[in-house]
C-alpha cells in the first residue's frame, strides 16, 4: 500500500472523518486546474480509498465469520 507522505495515520480516523476527507478532496480536485496539484490530490485520494476499502473488507470478513455458523443445516431438523 502506497501512502501519500502527508496522509498521516489514516487508521486513527473515524469512518465518518475518512468519508468527509474523501468528499472534500474530491470536490477540491475538480476545482483546481493545476496538474501538479491534481496529481497530489489523486495520490491522497488513493491512500484514503485504500484505507476505506481495507475497513470495508474487514467488516465484511467479520460479518461472514459471524454468519458462518448460521447455515441452512441448523434450519432443517430431521428427526
Amino acid at each position: 500500500m502506497l501512502l501519500h507522505p502527508l496522509a498521516g495515520d489514516l487508521a486513527s480516523l473515524k469512518d465518518q472523518e475518512l468519508d468527509a476527507k474523501i468528499q472534500d478532496i474530491s470536490k477540491k480536485y475538480f476545482m483546481t486546474h493545476n496538474p501538479g496539484v491534481q496529481a497530489q490530490m489523486s495520490a491522497m485520494l488513493n491512500s484514503l480509498r485504500e484505507e476505506q476499502s481495507k475497513r470495508q473488507q474487514a467488516a465484511l470478513n467479520k460479518l461472514m465469520a459471524m454468519n458462518k455458523d448460521k447455515g441452512l443445516d441448523k434450519l432443517i431438523n430431521v428427526s
